[in-house]
């Protein structure tokens, strides 16, 4: 038995140590990355425009770090292109026509109080640097690039999307040498966060043309803010994703980009994206088109680093008096797993991470399924942590219910093996021989009780990964005080409760031949969780109670069906 009991403290011990340790990760604030000239990781040009690199622009550490590239100049002054403000029910954002330079999102409120300023994931300040990019390189002469060329074609600088329509359409257009015209439009839906954009090339001229269309997102990190001794977003991944039907999802941390080597991926459709807590930008490019994946590092003004993500594709050839057209889409918003779905582009619900193994991830998948179906039942996530919990119960009933016959039975011969432990003394080899050839005899499975233990702990560390990456639990209510199922209990009133349950339910479990050491330890476990759980989400501390709390009362009716008397001690 005492084998068993070492074993339960080795379970929990490592459910605290794996929890710890995915707490402990410091993912969100990377140490600043050595900088460099815009060096792209791999960043390779179609053929038709390799001839044409000499000719791309010596730019910004955004623009296409191609052969012949200068050295890197601080981010163009904001409003050096026109810009125009475009306002959807969802969206509010600035752009010209080879940038995005602010983009606010509408429905999510920065913090959990009703006035606070909406989240914005792209910004040009220098500390919250984060832009959406796209320009062209060409053998042929000069092309328009994300810092100029691109010019409104109205003169309209303000679109609303009005109250019925299903999109708003925002056109710019850049004029070249001998006849050649690209009229880029951004497209804006209705409810939507993934912007269609657009370019037509039309040659006019009287020879053929030969251009590349390049796409990239740069930010420079933003610094996390800590509220209490751990912090949710302070250990979600921050940095840059891509996804190709070769390779599948991969995703690199910002302090990664250089010592992790190169990144020069050919792929055709897929996508790019810098992730952070909840949000995330991404280029995705049409299904069928070519490209070419880079990463790259650059230092920006005042000596930050900027980190790239670029596809650079496809490459376009267009006859004289013919025309030719390349169309992306631009994620800006929340990681909504059934919006991201909806946009029908392979892997892109990845950029929800939910964890960095593939086994914890599919796990948190299907717990996210889940809790959205009781959601749709419910209404409100904390029931539908607590009915998850329940349904979990119920599967695994009978596990648990032969789990707590046994702990049931052994109290029942406890005082016999109390008596084999005063019988053989420290001779501990002949006491564990004894006790084990009375379970034999009486049918008593020791670790029968493990099992149930084992399979929730993926489950709990799967609806970790949920609640902290669930942009639909963001600032989501459960009832009285809990008005944040992803932030801390405010009163640590759950913890103290959990503590509660758990002393209760050690109470009841049988220690027959456990040292006086092992007690102690024992002892402490309600202690530990309860400090532990003190800074987790609710919703995690939540479910834990509710599954420890039905765990007691079956434990307690099986001890009270089962028990019986104390078996009387024999000689």
């Amino acid at each position: 038995m005492n084998q068993t009991r070492i074993f339960l403290i080795f379970a929990w011990l490592m459910v605290a140590a794996l929890l710890w340790m995915e707490w402990g990760k410091e993912q969100a604030a990377p140490p600043p990355a050595p900088a460099v000239t815009a060096t792209a990781t791999g960043s390779t040009v179609p053929n038709a425009a390799a001839a044409a690199s000499a000719a791309a622009p010596g730019v910004v550490p955004s623009a296409p770090a191609m052969p012949g590239t200068a050295a890197v100049a601080a981010p163009a002054a904001s409003g050096a292109a026109a810009t125009v403000t475009v306002t959807t029910d969802v969206l509010k954002v600035v752009l010209d026509g080879g940038t995005l330079h602010r983009a606010d999102l509408l429905k999510y409120p920065s913090e959990a109080a009703d006035d606070s300023a909406p989240v914005r994931l792209l910004a040009e300040d220098a500390n919250n640097y984060f832009v959406a990019q796209s320009g062209w390189v060409s053998q042929s002469g000069a092309t328009p690039t994300h810092e100029s060329g691109f010019v409104p074609e109205t003169a309209q600088r303000d679109y609303v999307l009005a109250q019925g329509a299903k999109e708003i359409a925002v056109p710019f257009v850049w004029t070249g040498p001998n006849g050649l015209t690209i009229r880029r439009t951004y497209v804006f839906q209705h409810s939507g966060y993934a912007v269609t954009v657009r370019d037509e090339v039309i040659n006019a001229g009287a020879a053929p043309w030969q251009g590349t269309i390049y796409r990239q997102l740069a930010r420079v990190p933003r610094a996390l803010t800590r509220s209490g001794p751990m912090n949710a977003e302070q250990y979600s991944f921050q940095g840059a994703a891509w996804y190709t039907d070769a390779e599948k999802y991969d995703k690199r941390k910002y302090d990664a980009f250089v010592e992790d080597g190169t990144l020069d991926q050919k792929a055709t459709g897929g996508w790019i994206a810098m992730l952070q807590h909840h949000f995330f930008a991404a280029w995705i490019p049409g299904a069928k088109d070519p490209g070419t994946f880079s990463l790259a590092t650059a230092s920006a003004a005042g000596g930050a680093t900027q980190y790239l993500i670029r596809d650079v594709g496809p490459g376009v050839t267009v006859a004289p008096g013919a025309k030719a057209q390349t169309t992306a889409r631009l994620w800006i918003g929340p990681k909504l797993v059934e919006s991201m779905k909806a946009e029908q582009v392979p892997g892109l619900e990845r950029a929800v991470d939910w964890s960095s193994y593939s086994v914890m991830a599919t796990m948190a998948n299907a717990i996210f399924w889940l809790l959205e179906k009781l959601h749709g039942l419910f209404g409100n996530w904390g029931w539908s942590i607590i009915g998850l919990v329940v349904l979990i119960k119920l599967a695994m009933y009978p596990l648990s219910a032969a789990q707590y016959r046994s702990m049931a039975r052994m109290r029942k011969f406890q005082p016999r093996i109390e008596q084999l432990k005063e019988r053989y003394g420290d001779d501990k080899q002949k006491f564990q021989m004894a006790m084990m050839e009375l379970y034999k005899k009486e049918k008593i499975n020791p670790v029968g009780g493990c099992l149930p233990i084992l399979v929730q702990m993926p489950v709990f560390l799967a609806l970790y990964w949920v609640l902290l990456e669930s942009v639909e639990l963001r600032h989501a209510p459960w009832m009285l005080w809990i008005h944040d199922l992803t932030a801390r209990d405010p009163f640590f009133v759950l913890p103290l409760i959990n503590i509660a349950v758990m002393w209760a339910t050690q109470k009841l479990t049988p220690t027959p031949g456990m040292d006086p050491m092992q007690k102690k330890m024992m002892q402490l476990m309600p202690l530990v969780f309860g400090v532990m759980f003190a800074f987790f989400p609710a919703g995690l501390v939540l479910y834990w109670i509710t599954n420890s709390g039905l765990g007691l009362l079956q434990q307690w009716w099986m001890t009270k069906r089962y028990a019986e008397a104390p078996a009387a001690a024999k000689s």
